[in-house]
């Protein structure tokens, strides 16, 4: 039996075998820089999950990593339908020993905060019991 979550969805790359997958897998997005107005152009995800309807996205910052003007607005104006939340994190990806978070919910971002990952988990099941409660606030 498997003693693995529910959910479980590990990355299977691996980069000893196929080398680096930031240059072979992701996709160079700043080549469509171009197509949109006043500088904006793709940011990417660094999770993003779905419960009836709402949604949860991930931003995972590095050691004194911040959320620049334009990612804080879209950020906000993401959480700004009812039900969606971002949880900012800053901490060692490599680890996962997390700093701090920040949570944007109905349009605003909360300040930072002191935190560890079992804080970060508390914080995705808090939302994932809203969400599947079908609430509209939190």
């Amino acid at each position: 039996m498997d003693s693995q979550p529910l959910g479980y969805n590990p990355v299977r790359w691996s980069c000893e075998k196929n080398g680096c997958f930031n240059k072979l897998r992701r996709p160079k997005i700043e080549v469509f820089a171009g197509c949109f107005p006043r500088r904006v152009n793709f940011g990417d995800v660094d999770g993003l999950v779905e419960l009836g309807g709402s949604f949860c996205l991930l931003e995972w910052k590095g050691e004194g990593g911040s959320i620049k003007v334009g990612q804080q607005i879209s950020l906000s104006r993401f959480t700004l339908i009812p039900g969606n939340f971002v949880l900012a994190i800053e901490g060692n990806a490599e680890t996962m020993e997390v700093r701090r978070l920040s949570r944007f919910w109905g349009g605003k971002q909360r300040p930072w905060e002191v935190a560890d990952l079992e804080r970060v988990k508390h914080e995705l099941q808090e939302w994932a019991s809203f969400a599947e409660a079908g609430k509209e606030e939190r």
